[in-house]
C-alpha cells in the first residue's frame, strides 16, 4: 500500500457495503472550508477516489459515475501535502481506475500555489488533500460532438457529488470550488493539451460543520 520504486501508489482496496447509509450521508452533507490540521487515512483516500471515479463491474469496465457512451472524459488527481497522509510523499498523482493506484505526476507539495491559482481560496492549502477533477472533452467530443460538451459536465457533477457523500461517509470533508484560473491549473498540474480543469475539492477532517 506503500509508494513502489516507480512512486505509484497501490491504493488499498475499497469496501463496497456498511457504512454510513445513503438516506444519512445526504442528509448530512455540507460543503466544508475548514480543515483541521491533521493527516486523513490512505484507506480514506482510497475510498473516496474510488466513489469519484472507480470501477465498480471489472468485467463490463463500469464506473462508479456514469459516462455518456462509456467514453469517460474525466481525470481525477490528488494533491497530497506534506503530511497530508502518513508514510506517502506530497505531491500530485493521478488516479488510474482501472488499477486502483495512484501514479506521481509533480513531487511536490503545490497547495499554496493552486491555492493562489483558485483566487486564494485558503481551503485548499489548509486542507492535507486536494482533489482535481479535469477533462479530456475529445473522448466524448468525437462521438457526440458538440452536445458532448453538456455530457461532460453532466458526469462531473456526478462525480462531485460522489466524492461529498463519500467524504461525508468516512467523517470527512469537501466542498466543490469552480473559481479558479484556468491556464493556471492547467499550467500547475501539467495538464495533457486539450486537458480542461472542472473542480477543485479540498479534502479533510472538518474543523466545524
Amino acid at each position: 500500500m506503500f509508494p513502489s520504486q516507480s512512486g505509484i501508489i497501490k491504493l488499498p482496496e475499497p469496501f463496497i457495503s456498511g457504512g454510513l447509509s445513503l438516506v444519512e450521508a445526504l442528509r448530512m452533507r455540507r460543503s466544508i472550508r475548514i480543515f483541521k490540521p491533521e493527516p486523513i487515512l490512505l484507506y480514506q483516500l482510497s475510498q473516496v477516489l474510488w466513489a469519484a471515479q472507480g470501477t465498480s463491474d471489472n468485467r463490463r469496465n463500469f464506473r462508479t459515475s456514469p459516462s455518456a457512451g462509456g467514453t469517460y472524459p474525466l481525470e481525477v488527481y490528488a494533491l497530497i501535502g506534506d503530511d497530508g497522509i502518513q508514510q506517502i510523499a506530497s505531491g500530485v498523482y493521478r488516479y488510474e481506475p482501472t488499477d486502483h493506484i495512484l501514479s506521481p505526476v509533480i513531487h511536490e507539495d503545490i497547495r499554496w500555489k493552486l491555492a493562489i491559482a483558485a483566487l486564494n481560496q485558503e481551503s485548499i492549502a489548509q486542507a492535507p488533500v486536494c482533489l482535481i477533477i479535469s477533462a479530456i472533452s475529445e473522448r466524448t467530443l468525437m462521438r457526440y460532438s458538440l452536445r458532448g460538451e453538456r455530457y461532460i459536465y453532466m458526469e462531473a457533477g456526478h462525480t462531485a457529488q460522489n466524492i461529498y457523500l463519500q467524504a461525508t461517509a468516512l467523517g470527512l470533508g469537501t466542498v466543490a470550488i469552480g473559481a479558479f484560473r484556468d491556464a493556471e491549473v492547467r499550467k500547475l498540474l501539467k495538464m495533457h493539451e486539450g486537458e480542461i480543469p472542472l473542480y477543485l475539492m479540498p479534502l479533510g477532517k472538518p474543523e466545524r460543520l
